[in-house]
């Protein structure tokens, strides 16, 4: 009896919201959990590109951070930079002592040195929690907590915000009302930092024991106004309500639903979301909501965060993992902000988590945009950032509009036109392993024991396609270029191989079967007439034709040529444990290089 009742309230919580107004997905295309990309077809010109990488072993070599915990990162773009705030612990989730970080960018490319924006604190002695006997120490750290790290007032004034949370143990939360306080710092426009001020209480800390002022003492009536134009906002303040005391009057809607995102609608009306893909509708800017935040209609989210956005082209974009684990990540669009139609793929690798921790999960995840009025970077493309395990920070940029689909032949050459042939590619770019345009080509090296560079071109889909690329390997002592036929799945139909001894090769079944030799330096001009209805390829490589191959997997369509400077991945996968508690061996050093340049590629569909 108690599962049929559990059963119809379920039902009736999708019925109410079907009949609302609201937020849905209306597509048919679902992920794959099976596979790390989902099965899902690419938002065509996406760039992944990692911005912080993380080294327990060499801190130098990580900007002289340490810490391998480094999730939650938020972006704004404010004069003239890019801005990515993230929080970070010495190892695990929840375990002392955290602090948050920031990295600045010009271009969104090149990133700078992690630096310390709120520094680790210690909790006073002697602090404790309703209902719990345990108290902290003398040498207790807090955790750093945020659903929010910026706001631009209409001063002009940057402020970047933290909240100091307290967790006695592995397993308790920072993020249950029952912390410090949340803080606030100017950013500068010569890059500098204000003092840091406390801007917000818990009342479960003794405010005589602060170690930072409130901020209603700075002497900058500019950055004062700012604080109090930022807490007069109820979509602001709906962001804090994690963190905040339960019955706090500045959050709108006390219920602690996890990590609000939102946008506004063409009539003034704003969508919000929370983890699980709850959404509702306000219509009064957050003050309250036409309807308690219900499961969005079609949408498939776990316990991550989504984002959602006005976009560009006057469309809108929401950004998760449509699966119950933290992979793929994927775009969804629509043109009211309501109804949601496809489903493309962002990022489909899951690189090797190299340092075990509390709660770390695999996957790209903890999407986030730019928050309206966070600033517009030029151009019209859509920025995201993310972290990658808990470990690794990352962002992409996903051109708009959204497209999956490419028309016509496709005639990239890296030596007449590097920028906008490099503009259409799908790149895949670690900072030990990157995928880059130098000189007159698009050069993948690869230095990363646990990584891989990647660059991918999605053609117009056929059955029967002529492909060709020229590659020249800078070596042939060290390192793999794979690369494959793909169909819009990400399913590969044929593998062609610049191996490590020397060799060129091809999958064959089981077996990679050699096709000749290869030289360091020399450019090697491939071709590929390629016919899925016999499942075969013709290859000639300098214009030698070595003969037909057969596909090692059948697909449907060719729709992608994909490079890679490693072997696919699989690990993990849905039957993998969670939280990993080992370090994976020598996490921390490169290898010897090796690289590999992309000179030119055509397609041409035949069919």
């Amino acid at each position: 009896m108690k599962l049929k009742i559990v059963g119809l309230a379920m039902l009736c919580a999708t019925s109410c919201a079907m009949a609302q107004d609201t937020v849905k997905y209306v597509g048919e295309t679902l992920s794959n959990v099976d596979y790390h990309h989902g099965q899902l077809t690419p938002a065509v010109g996406t760039h992944n590109i990692q911005v912080f990488r993380a080294n327990r072993e060499f801190p130098d070599l990580a900007g002289g951070h340490g810490f391998t915990y480094n999730h939650q990162p938020f972006l704004a773009y404010w004069n003239n930079n890019y801005y990515l705030q993230f929080l970070s612990n010495p190892i695990g989730e929840h375990i002392a002592e955290g602090k948050t970080l920031l990295l600045t960018s010009k271009d969104g490319y090149s990133w700078s040195k992690p630096q310390e924006l709120f520094p680790p604190y210690l909790v006073p002695e002697g602090f404790t929690k309703p209902g719990r006997d345990d108290k902290a120490g003398k040498d207790l750290y807090a955790i750093m907590h945020q659903r929010m790290g910026f706001y631009t007032a209409k001063n002009g004034k940057l402020l970047t915000i933290g909240y100091y949370g307290v967790a006695l143990d592995a397993k308790d939360d920072p993020n249950d009302g029952n912390g410090i306080g949340r803080v606030v710092r100017e950013i500068n426009k010569d890059g500098s930092f204000g003092p840091i001020y406390f801007i917000r209480f818990n009342s479960s800390f003794n405010q005589k024991l602060a170690k930072y002022p409130f901020y209603t003492k700075s002497k900058d009536k500019a950055f004062v106004a700012a604080c109090k134009e930022l807490m007069e906002k109820p979509l602001m303040m709906q962001q804090w309500v994690e963190e905040a005391d339960r019955n706090d009057p500045l959050v709108p809607y006390n219920r602690p639903i996890k990590a609000f995102a939102y946008y506004h609608l063409p009539d003034g009306r704003v969508a919000g979301f929370w983890k699980h893909a709850l959404t509702s509708i306000s219509n009064d800017n957050g003050k309250s909501w036409t309807y308690t935040p219900l499961r969005a209609p079609g949408f498939v989210n776990s316990n991550a965060k989504i984002w959602g956005q006005k976009t560009a082209d006057n469309r809108y974009a929401t950004v998760y993992n449509p699966s119950e684990f933290r992979w793929p990540l994927a775009v969804s669009t629509s043109d009211d902000g309501l109804r949601y139609t496809d489903l493309l793929l962002v990022n489909g690798e899951i690189s090797t988590m190299r340092y075990g921790g509390n709660y770390k999960s695999y996957g790209p995840q903890y999407v986030r945009g730019i928050q309206e009025e966070n600033g517009t970077p030029p151009g019209s493309d859509m920025w995201l950032t993310y972290s990658m395990n808990k470990e690794d920070m990352w962002v992409a940029k996903v051109p708009v509009p959204v497209v999956a689909k490419v028309q016509g032949a496709v005639k990239d050459d890296f030596a007449q036109e590097a920028t906008a042939a490099y503009q259409k590619w799908n790149i895949y770019s670690p900072l030990w392993a990157t995928a880059k345009v130098e000189s007159n080509a698009l050069v993948l090296r690869d230095k990363d024991p646990y990584d891989y560079a990647k660059a991918d071109r999605v053609i117009a889909s056929a059955k029967k396609t002529n492909i060709e690329f020229k590659v020249s390997p800078k070596q042939t002592d060290r390192g793999t270029l794979e690369i494959e036929l793909t169909d819009d799945k990400g399913q590969a139909a044929c593998r062609l191989i610049f191996d490590r001894d020397g060799q060129i090769k091809n999958k064959a079944g089981y077996r990679n079967a050699g096709v000749q030799a290869y030289k360091a330096d020399e450019v090697y001009d491939i071709r590929l007439l390629v016919d899925v209805t016999t499942r075969s390829f013709q290859l000639w490589i300098n214009g030698v034709d070595k003969g037909t191959r057969l596909f090692f997997q059948p697909v449907a369509n060719i729709s992608k040529v994909s490079f890679r400077t490693g072997e696919v991945r699989r690990y993990p996968d849905a039957d993998t444990p969670t939280d990993q508690d080992f370090d994976v061996k020598d996490a921390g050093k490169a290898v010897n290089e090796a690289a590999y340049g992309i000179l030119s590629l055509t397609a041409e569909k035949l069919n």
